[in-house]
């Protein structure tokens, strides 16, 4: 059977397991947004726990996917929990080392002068610098939603969600007719999504950043 037969044959399978792919990767980039975005909030005045941020969301990072989902097992079990805590965990980095750059960038006078008009904290947070650190802010979510793409292909290992099954049926029946299709079935859906999911980020990003600090 050629690739575009077995994608014929299978693409309601397919399909299925690409929206769940999709799912898991947006959900999972809602809660890290949010959870980075505030660790770069309480962080970015101070040097020492901004760099501690950093350096414990990095260290997060440099734990390999399929150690972090076998030792996740245990403790949540098998199916989506271990899939969107290992996600989740692994989407701060940029988030939060992007949102503290972005922070710590904006103009001090501009927040001065924000502050000589009476705003008070919050208000010169909410309404001077996130919208002048989200720029940096965005690009963090674009590279961590890459990252997650990929990633979310070895939760299939803990009977996770999303393409990663159509990848790890092939890779454990090769050598049969249609392993090499499922793989490449898997592989070419998570670079659809992936690059489907950048074109809306980059639309996000013209409608919310004005041109004038657009990079």
């Amino acid at each position: 059977m050629s690739f575009w037969e077995y994608l014929g044959s299978r693409h309601e399978q397919l399909l299925a397991d690409a929206y769940q792919h999709a799912s898991a990767v947006l959900q999972c980039m809602v809660v890290a947004t949010l959870l980075g975005v505030v660790i770069g909030v309480l962080t970015y005045r101070s040097a020492w726990a901004g760099d501690l941020a950093v350096t414990v969301t990095a260290t997060l990072l440099t734990i390999p996917s399929l150690a972090l989902i076998g030792l996740l097992i245990p403790v949540t079990g098998l199916g989506v929990a271990p899939t969107v805590t290992a996600l989740v965990l692994y989407g701060l980095l940029p988030i939060v080392r992007n949102a503290i750059v972005g922070l710590r960038g904006v103009d001090p006078s501009l927040v001065d002068a924000a502050k000589g008009i009476g705003m008070s904290r919050p208000a010169r947070l909410l309404r001077v610098e996130l919208p002048l650190a989200w720029p940096p802010i965005l690009t963090g979510i674009r590279v961590a939603t890459q990252m997650l793409m990929g990633i979310a292909a070895i939760a299939a290992y803990a009977s996770g969600p999303g393409l990663g099954n159509e990848i790890f049926r092939g890779i454990s029946s090769l050598g049969s007719a249609n392993a090499l299709n499922q793989v490449l079935a898997g592989t070419l859906g998570i670079v659809v999504l992936a690059l489907l999911f950048d074109a809306v980020y980059v639309l996000i990003g013209w409608l919310t950043i004005p041109r004038g600090i657009r990079a």
